[in-house]
């Protein structure tokens, strides 16, 4: 018996130490695994589907069509949210049914100061009460002919502020800022200054096809008063070259007690890198003494790239129908020379 323990005893013995070794081996391993599971969060977010992969992926490139768009028209969109430092000068000769033509002059830019993260920013503009946050390309397009009143006319205010603002991407764009406005006097070279302050804020939500964005601003400027500004655009992607948008605006004055609509239905359509087409109908409305439309607009607006990057020309067909004159048609060519630096 003592003869078959020992012959049974020594596999065991002789097991034993391996099998101590592999422990001693293999824990740093399990202890290390356990560490590394403990790490792992347990809400991690499903996997994303292909529609979802696809829906992201035609939302960013639609994102970046429609910014293309507003940069290459150098609109007040692409002014206010960009992230780079511009300069924009503008030559403009306006031509009404039945009157000479005339040339107005105006400018603005944007610089950004250093060590500030890209958040502050210097404006020098001229007619800075005319740059209201919230305008659309339409807006300031007949805002032309309006402002131009002689046979050439320069500014009538120049204005320069600091403006403090969210980095260019974020869907929630805001901005603040606050300055001095020089008014031309009745005298040659007298000036009166005026303080003023503008602020708005943005969101934009993009929909695969279709991008929304809401902008809300106020402002006060000694020539208007208090003000508000409510702007919704609407962006739908026809083709690779085709966008499309309708914008919905009213603005409130609190000194007129009243307000101010407008109704643009655009077309956009690059034909190619130097030079793109725009087509738009309007409808401008009050709400005193009663709501009513007071104007309906159709316009074509060509613009080319005529010098490298920074120099474009555009040609701007207008009609305009005015209830003052009954709704009957009043023709106007507006030709722009314009010089745009970004950096």
């Amino acid at each position: 018996m003592a003869s078959l323990i020992q012959n049974y005893s020594c596999p065991i013995l002789k097991f034993v130490p391996n099998l101590i070794l592999g422990i001693l081996l293999l824990y740093p391993l399990v202890s290390i695994a356990g560490d590394v599971l403990v790490e792992i969060p347990e809400d991690l977010p499903p996997k994303p589907s292909y529609i979802d992969f696809k829906r992201d992926y035609l939302s960013d490139k639609f994102v970046g069509f429609a910014s293309g768009i507003d940069s290459f028209f150098g609109t007040d969109r692409n002014f206010q949210e960009t992230n780079k430092s511009v300069l924009q000068i503008d030559a403009t000769q306006v031509t009404q049914e039945g009157n000479a033509p005339t040339i107005g002059l105006s400018f603005k830019a944007k610089f950004h100061l250093p060590n500030a993260q890209r958040r502050l920013r210097l404006l020098i503009e001229s007619n800075p009460d005319q740059n209201l946050p919230g305008q659309t390309l339409g807006q300031q397009l007949q805002q032309q002919q309006t402002s131009i009143f002689k046979e050439v006319s320069t500014p009538d205010s120049y204005g320069a502020a600091l403006r403090f603002g969210s980095k260019e991407g974020d869907p929630l764009q805001s901005s603040v800022d606050g300055g001095l406005k020089a008014d031309n006097g009745k005298e040659f070279y007298t000036y009166s200054i005026h303080p003023f302050a503008r602020s708005s804020a943005s969101y934009f939500y993009p929909m695969s096809f279709v991008q929304l964005k809401l902008t809300e601003s106020a402002f006060w400027f000694n020539s208007t008063g208090l003000g508000e500004n409510t702007l919704l655009e609407v962006d739908r992607h026809i083709t690779d070259k085709v966008m499309f948008r309708a914008s919905s605006g009213a603005t409130f004055l609190i000194k007129n007690e009243d307000y101010t609509y407008h109704q643009d239905f655009a077309i956009f359509d690059t034909i190619d890198r130097e030079k793109s087409l725009l087509y738009q109908i309007s409808a401008n409305g009050v709400s005193r003494p009663a709501a009513e439309i007071t104007e309906y607009v159709a316009l074509v607006l060509y613009r080319r790239l005529i010098h490298q990057d920074w120099v474009f020309l555009e040609i701007n067909p207008q009609l305009h129908f005015p209830k003052v004159n009954n709704f009957q048609l009043n023709s106007e060519l507006i030709l722009r020379l314009e010089f745009m630096f970004s950096k």
